[in-house]
């Protein structure tokens, strides 16, 4: 029996893979990449699943499935403490056990990111960021196969071309396959000054103040799971693909009235897109067909989610309502940010 893409993505959704690889080291990663585009056929890097809208008639190429493993520091112990540690982790390892890795050796710098699901590999595409954190801050450098060039290279952390949700990689979709990725982490029992207002709420510090790494980690999970944002195999509000749409940033002047606004650079703001969903008249739960098996999360409005028997087109259909509604309130277009294997928005 085929693989099905809805058995290796959170939204468990897609269909069946033409051909399969599983690629449990570099050099297997590489070959399998390799031969495909030699012959001529299409390739899908799955890490995680966390981010991928697969279409309900699958993937007519090959899927190769990046299995590797891997997390090597530098040097750990007392000898880090002065100039911090290098942390090279491998493309297939869980994003979150790496920074449940990292909170446990007193390395920071990532603890906010804490319940993100999915692959190390994927996090510099995606420029990953949650609760005033993002992977662009601790980035020293990303290993990648280049598929256009056919060789191995690494790129600079301030040669990533670092945005918000925003890499290189990502504005040249498909060339770059990760390999690894290198931190640079700072060592000690506290985490990075908080600067998100909620999570310093929750911590019970000033904004700008420290808290202990275990409790930023323990605090972003508990907040993360009221917002069903953290993978459980028995609540449907995580079966979702994260927060589907981005924060629009725009000119001060487009913002909506009472819309939220934070400087983004270059005269521009970024506004909530959970405040435009909310009130262009989407609430939690909401859904095209009071039958659909696709709604919104009861618990947050921008994760979109699998209720137990949706199809993509259902979970499209419920995407392509909610981005019009809004646009159609505010003139504001919301940009998806999972990224979506034969089918369109």
């Amino acid at each position: 029996m085929a693989d099905l893409l809805r058995d290796h993505t959170t939204l468990r959704l897609g269909g069946p893979a033409r051909r399969w690889v599983t690629a449990t080291s570099e050099a297997a990663l590489v070959d399998a990449v390799t031969a495909a585009d030699e012959a001529g056929e299409p390739v899908l890097v799955l890490g995680g699943g966390s981010n991928l809208v697969v279409a309900d008639a699958g993937f007519d190429g090959t899927v190769v499935e990046v299995a590797t493993r891997g997390v090597v520091a530098d040097h750990e112990g007392d000898d880090a403490t002065c100039g911090g540690v290098l942390v090279t982790v491998a493309a297939g390892e869980d994003w979150d056990g790496f920074v449940a890795h990292a909170v446990a050796h007193g390395w920071v710098g990532v603890e906010a990111l804490s319940g993100i699901p999915g692959s190390v590999g994927a996090t510099p595409v995606q420029n990953v960021g949650a609760y005033g954190q993002e992977v662009a801050q601790t980035v020293a450098r990303v290993r990648v196969w280049d598929r256009r060039l056919r060789g191995v290279r690494t790129f600079a952390g301030p040669d990533c071309g670092f945005g918000y949700r925003h890499s290189r990689f990502k504005a040249d979709p498909g060339r770059h396959v990760v390999l690894d990725v290198t931190f640079q982490l700072t060592v000690g029992s506290l985490g990075a000054p908080v600067t998100y207002a909620e999570l310093a709420g929750t911590l019970g510090v000033e904004a700008g103040q420290r808290a202990p790494l275990a409790a930023v980690r323990d605090a972003v999970l508990g907040l993360r799971r009221g917002k069903g944002m953290v993978l459980d195999a028995d609540d449907h509000d995580t079966w979702s693909a994260g927060s589907f749409f981005t924060n629009p940033v725009l000119p001060v002047d487009a913002v909506p009235a009472g819309a939220p606004a934070w400087p983004a650079g270059d005269g521009l703001v970024k506004t909530s897109a959970a405040w435009l969903i909310e009130h262009a008249g989407f609430g939690r739960g909401y859904a095209v067909r009071d039958d659909a098996a696709a709604s919104l999360s009861t618990k947050h409005t921008l994760a979109l989610t699998n209720r137990g028997g949706a199809t993509t087109d259902d979970v499209l259909a419920l995407a392509r309502a909610v981005r019009d509604g809004v646009r159609s309130a505010y003139g504001v277009t919301l940009v998806n940010e999972p990224v979506l294997v034969g089918c369109e928005l």
